[in-house]
């Protein structure tokens, strides 16, 4: 295969965690929109929102952007949400270390859930990532008063399910 066809395959692979993810809150009554438009017209939206391509400042104050930012009124939390999909060799796990920089140092919600699946990953990779988010490593005291979520998809929707009820 190609090399830019399996990018395009990754890529729709990767859409396919994204709508998992829209689904889900969907059926918790949360209403879907993309960041931009939400943010030129915020007074006519809800409060009860999953905000499609965030956008942030990353580690090197360049624009980054997120898939997902959940905002919630009624069960009063903002959580940033990253989705990553690897389900052959790639690079996706390489980038953990970025990923979780930019968690602990650039997004600024306090609440931080990371989706990680496909069974494509690397030995070791999303160990390291779920101990370096356990034991918060590479934290400062102004940086170590987040909450991390490392779920695959099943424990994601496992957890929305308790946590959104």
């Amino acid at each position: 295969m190609q090399s830019n066809e399996q990018g395009a395959l990754a890529s729709n692979q990767g859409k396919i965690l994204e709508k998992t993810v829209e689904t889900t809150f969907q059926a918790k009554g949360f209403e879907i929109i993309k960041y931009r438009t939400w943010d030129k017209n915020r007074e006519k939206y809800g409060s009860e929102l999953l905000l499609e391509n965030c956008p942030f400042k990353n580690i090197y104050h360049h624009d980054g952007n997120t898939e997902f930012l959940l905002k919630s009124k009624r069960f009063n939390c903002e959580i940033r949400i990253e989705c990553k999909w690897q389900q052959s060799n790639g690079s996706v796990d390489e980038k953990f270390p970025y990923l979780y920089l930019n968690c602990i140092e650039a997004m600024p919600e306090k609440e931080i859930v990371i989706i990680v699946d496909g069974g494509g990953a690397k030995a070791g990779a999303i160990t390291w990532l779920q101990e370096t988010v356990k034991s918060k490593k590479y934290t400062s005291d102004s940086n170590n008063d987040k909450t991390i979520h490392v779920f695959s998809l099943a424990e994601f929707i496992k957890w929305a399910n308790i946590r959104f009820r």
